[in-house]
């Protein structure tokens, strides 16, 4: 697989280096693409971008096209970019909604819009997407986030739909990451049945590779022991 191209956006996040970590020891060449202004010390991948707004489309086809040009395509897309907030529906503004919908779902859209003519080219393309258990059924708070995390469950059906037989779609539904942000969030909660970055690595690595050729439209839960 050395010669793959895989593109992780939201790679310097917990998950995003876990994923890329991953990739990277699987033989992958990772581009690892974030908004924020500078990589973290001992990524192991071909290439980090920094600074890229994935929520504007220009933005997002200006580093895919540049990315292709430089390693003469891409094979794989994953998805991590995104955000979280928690609030309940009777705020005063929808900017939680709106801000969740371009970080979440417009960025994935951006991404993989931007990505797909190279996906197609190479003949086995994969783009793997990050949604949530919480969309399937939204509690208190997390109405924003689950209505732009659901957002992305749909995006990834229809693009299998759209390309099937050229490019896999699919999606992880993790529960709680176990994350060093979300245990200072949550310190009173039993972080054993949290999912653990490397085990949704292992499956988003697994989605990546020509073995999972036959999955398409998937939404697949890895939820730990919630």
């Amino acid at each position: 697989m050395s010669d793959r191209v895989v593109v992780v956006t939201g790679a310097f996040g917990a998950l995003g280096r876990t994923v890329v970590q991953r990739l990277s020891e699987a033989g992958n060449g990772v581009v690892a693409v974030d908004h924020a202004p500078t990589a973290p010390q001992g990524l192991a991948v071909a290439r980090t971008i920094s600074g890229v707004d994935l929520t504007d489309a220009a933005q997002a086809q200006q580093v895919l096209e540049a990315v292709a040009g430089e390693f003469g395509g891409i094979d794989a897309l994953v998805n991590i970019a995104g955000g979280f907030v928690w609030e309940t529906v009777d705020g005063n503004s929808n900017g939680s909604w709106e801000r969740m919908h371009a970080l979440n779902l417009m960025t994935a859209l951006n991404a993989s819009r931007a990505a797909l003519p190279w996906l197609v080219q190479g003949g086995s393309g994969r783009i793997v997407n990050i949604g949530a258990k919480a969309a399937l059924a939204a509690a208190t708070g997390m109405g924003a986030y689950a209505a732009s995390k659901a957002g992305v469950h749909r995006l990834t059906e229809a693009l299998a739909d759209e390309y099937k037989g050229r490019v896999t779609v699919n999606a992880v539904l993790p529960s709680i990451i176990d994350t060093p942000a979300n245990r200072k969030d949550m310190p009173d909660a039993d972080w054993s049945t949290w999912v653990r970055a490397d085990e949704l690595a292992a499956v988003i690595g697994f989605l990546v590779s020509e073995d999972a050729s036959g999955i398409t439209g998937a939404l697949i839960p890895v939820t730990g022991r919630v």
